[in-house]
């Protein structure tokens, strides 16, 4: 029996593989390769389950990658159904993972086997899947590229199937991301009665008058290719329930999500300066944690990206708007190696309650998938 991708996403949905549990979902993905004739590796790293597994041992080397972690299903009360029962209903496939990406991990595979079936592949194939992307992404995607390039593997494209379509199938393809940074940053001072401030050292005007610092700058005006970078204070915590003690400790989290105008050293070491401004005179120290999660990346249009367009165009009906818009993905990682391109499903549920995609744009997708493989190793083998 040909394998279903319909059914297959089912199978994903119901392996409760929020992050960074697995719940057997990689052992589904392995199981459905292996059958196809792929040899499957299992590289785990900080209990992070991940998968790399190859069909063939010559170029060219196109390459599929997603991840089978998902995010919680929040309040599960909220459901229509339960969130990994997998139902179909009205045509809509419901569960956590429908969108994010259990389906177009199960539409890649399904195209792989049409594919292999009718001699299409000429080279290799290979699949790059991972339990660790919607957490912080250390000991997924990231420690595969860096292990698979250090045995001196090759993939010459990729393929990420997140999912890129934004209103219809195939209507947004994803050819770059913009770079993010997160800082957390403390201001010590000392603690005090607020009727004797020269006593204390209040932190909060410093945290304020470095937030506000930051958030004057207009970081840029966009990037060819890309939207201007913005930066975003995402929590300001003192937790102080009295009313007459000065506190000791301020903190605030900010994210950056940056273009190639930038890069996240430079940016960390502006927000550096900034503090250092916002800290003179002051009788405390700021301190100062930066975490560049990603580059700003570019997938130049070209002979690779114009072949994807072109498929989506044939196949599901329009062509494609190439965008770097939303967040990061594993092909800040996977760019490293090879040109990249993401292209999946419509997002619009991704993360919420309810999530869902339709049936028939699972099928579809494998279409796409599958013309895409046939056409790729006529391009380029």
């Amino acid at each position: 029996m040909p394998i279903d991708p319909v059914e297959l996403t089912q199978a994903l949905i119901r392996r409760p593989s929020v992050t960074p549990a697995d719940a057997g979902a990689m052992d589904v993905v392995e199981q459905a390769a292996a059958s196809l004739g792929f040899a499957c590796r299992r590289m785990p790293f900080g209990g992070i389950e991940n998968l790399y597994a190859r069909h063939g041992l010559q170029g060219p080397n196109l390459c599929f990658a997603g991840h089978t972690d998902v995010v919680p299903v929040g309040e599960a009360a909220a459901w229509s159904v339960d969130p990994f029962a997998a139902r179909i209903e009205g045509g809509m496939l419901i569960g956590r993972g429908a969108a994010d990406m259990k389906s177009a991990i199960a539409a890649f595979i399904a195209a792989a086997e049409g594919a292999l079936a009718a001699g299409e592949v000429r080279g290799s194939l290979s699949l790059l899947i991972t339990g660790d992307e919607e957490g912080r992404a250390i000991h997924g995607t990231k420690a595969v590229v860096a292990a698979l390039q250090e045995e001196g593997e090759r993939i010459d494209h990729c393929l990420v199937g997140e999912p890129s379509s934004s209103a219809q199938l195939g209507d947004m393809v994803k050819i770059g991301r913009r770079g993010s940074i997160n800082a957390e940053i403390t201001v010590e001072g000392v603690q005090g009665h607020v009727a004797y401030p020269q006593r204390a050292a209040n932190p909060i005007p410093v945290l304020i008058r470095l937030l506000a610092a930051l958030q004057s700058r207009r970081l840029d005006e966009g990037y060819p290719e890309f939207q201007p970078s913005n930066l975003e204070v995402t929590t300001l915590d003192v937790g102080n329930p009295a009313t007459n003690v000065i506190p000791r400790l301020a903190k605030a989290r900010l994210n950056i999500r940056f273009n190639p105008a930038h890069t996240g050293r430079q940016l960390a070491a502006w927000i550096e300066a900034e503090a250092g401004k916002a800290g003179e005179g002051f009788a405390g120290k700021i301190t100062v944690e930066s975490e560049v999660s990603g580059e700003a990346f570019l997938t130049e249009p070209g002979t690779f990206v114009d072949l994807v367009a072109r498929t989506v165009e044939n196949v599901a009906g329009r062509r494609p708007e190439l965008s770097t818009t939303g967040g990061t993905s594993d092909a800040r990682f996977i760019r490293q190696m090879c040109p990249v391109v993401e292209l999946g499903l419509v997002g619009a549920t991704m993360h919420a309650v309810d999530e869902r995609t339709p049936v028939a744009e699972i099928r579809q997708l494998t279409d796409v998938y599958r013309t895409l493989i046939r056409r790729y190793f006529e391009e380029f083998s």
